[in-house]
């Protein structure tokens, strides 16, 4: 666990690479993205190392329905006591239905590992649907369809940061990860350019965050893929 900004603490669910955020709100915490299986023993344990219960968290925001994101989704709700869930109306589906669509990953390989029940997860009915521009507390929704229909960014006002999802790993480097696992990785260019740039920090799903002089890097890589687009 560790703190991202003001506000922000980045809890590793898996190993190192692997996050989800806290956000502390004036009537509780927002947690955005749960993880896999097992992660919410360790959000519990960063909860309350930071003095603070599963109870205080009011709010669940999912960037997107994709097992690594929402495996563990169901046994932290049992352990909040009901928690509000936030999702993209066009996740919703998948979320309840414990699995991505067949349709919802571009390459065979993408299809044939969705299959596997290992990446299945116990279905979710999400209490609140969210849209491009809403406001979620002190985040503020940003729609960046291409890794999945509804994937989410979103920017925390307060301290400009932002928290991507999957719209970009960190992981030797900045990309925006295998085309094969997108559903529709020609959309995420654009969907790229909607994030805004004067941001002081950015949080990963995958990777470690950047801030500080570090930021300077994905202002460079966003300009890469608005450079790009322009040429095509």
């Amino acid at each position: 666990m560790s703190g991202l900004a003001p506000g922000i603490v980045r809890i590793p669910t898996r190993g190192d690479g692997d996050n989800c955020f806290l956000v502390e709100e004036e009537d509780g915490l927002t947690l955005v993205d749960v993880g896999w299986k097992n992660a919410p023993i360790v959000i519990r344990q960063a909860v309350e190392a930071a003095g603070r219960t599963l109870n205080d968290i009011t709010r669940i925001v999912i960037t997107h329905a994709h097992p690594d994101h929402v495996r563990g989704l169901a046994e932290l709700l049992a352990r909040t006591g009901g928690a509000d869930v936030f999702i993209h109306e066009l996740e919703q589906p998948w979320l309840a239905a414990g699995r991505v669509s067949p349709h919802g990953r571009s390459g065979a390989l993408g299809r044939a590992i969705d299959h596997l029940p290992l990446l299945h997860w116990q279905p979710v009915a999400a209490t609140r649907t969210v849209t491009n521009g809403q406001a979620i507390g002190s985040l503020r929704v940003i729609h960046t369809p291409g890794h999945s229909p509804g994937h989410i960014v979103l920017l925390h006002e307060p301290t400009r940061t932002l928290l991507v999802g999957d719209a970009v790993f960190h992981r030797s480097g900045l990309t925006i990860g295998p085309a094969a696992l997108a559903a529709d990785p020609a959309a995420r260019p654009a969907s790229l350019l909607r994030m805004p740039r004067d941001v002081r920090a950015v949080g990963f799903a995958h990777g470690q965050p950047l801030s500080g002089e570090r930021i300077s890097a994905f202002h460079d890589f966003c300009q890469a893929i608005e450079d790009t687009a322009a040429r095509h």
